[in-house]
C-alpha cells in the first residue's frame, strides 16, 4: 500500500447500517474536513486527469462536484456538472439509467461539452456503475471524447468495472483505492 493510499483510507469514515441495515457506508466527509488528505487526494485526481489529456472534468452529483471543481482548478482545466434531471436551467441533453428499483435521469447543458473536448469523469466511489455508464453516453451524446474515469474509491464486490467496461470503449478507469 503506498502512502497516499494509507492517508485516504485513514481519513474515510465506514459507518454501519446506513442507509439501511446491513450497509456499510464509506463516509468521505472526515477526508474533505482534513486539508492534507483532501489536496493529496485532489493532486492525484488532477495528475490523472493532465495525464489522460482532459480539457475538462465532468464531476457526477453531488460529492463528484466536491472532488472534480478543485480537480478541475489544480489541473486548469474547464468543470461541467453532470445533475439529477431538472436542476439545471436551459437547454439540457438528458440521459435515463436503470436503477435496482426503477430508473433516474442525469442531465447536462447541451452547450457545456462539444466534439473539442476531451472529458475526464471524476466521482467520489464506483459503485454499481449505473450513474458513471449513463454519464458516458452522455458525453458522447453531446459530441465529446471521454478520456477516462477517475474515483477515489472502487466498492469492487458490487460489479461496477464489469458493467462499466463497455461504455469505457478503451478508456480507463481509475481508482486510487479498492475496497
Amino acid at each position: 500500500m503506498t502512502g497516499i493510499e494509507e492517508l485516504l483510507l485513514s481519513r474515510i469514515r465506514d459507518v454501519q447500517d446506513y442507509p439501511e441495515p446491513g450497509v456499510v457506508f464509506k463516509d468521505i466527509t472526515p477526508l474533505l474536513a482534513d486539508p492534507a488528505a483532501f489536496t493529496a487526494l485532489t493532486d492525484a485526481l488532477a495528475e490523472i486527469s493532465v495525464r489522460s489529456g482532459a480539457t475538462k472534468i465532468v464531476g457526477l452529483e453531488a460529492r463528484g462536484f466536491i472532488l472534480g471543481a478543485p480537480v478541475a482548478v489544480r489541473a486548469g482545466l474547464g468543470f461541467i456538472p453532470v445533475r439529477k434531471a431538472g436542476k439545471l436551467p436551459g437547454a439540457t441533453l438528458g440521459q435515463t439509467y436503470d436503477l435496482e428499483y426503477g430508473s433516474a435521469e442525469i442531465e447536462v447543458h447541451a452547450e457545456d461539452l462539444s466534439a473539442d473536448d476531451r472529458v475526464m469523469v471524476v466521482d467520489d466511489v464506483l459503485a454499481t456503475g449505473g450513474t458513471a455508464e449513463a454519464s458516458l453516453q452522455l458525453i458522447r451524446r453531446a459530441g465529446a471524447r471521454v478520456v477516462g474515469v477517475a474515483v477515489l474509491m472502487e466498492l469492487g464486490f458490487l460489479g461496477g468495472r464489469a458493467r462499466l467496461e463497455p461504455a469505457l470503449d478503451g478508456a480507463p478507469l481509475e481508482a486510487l483505492l479498492k475496497v
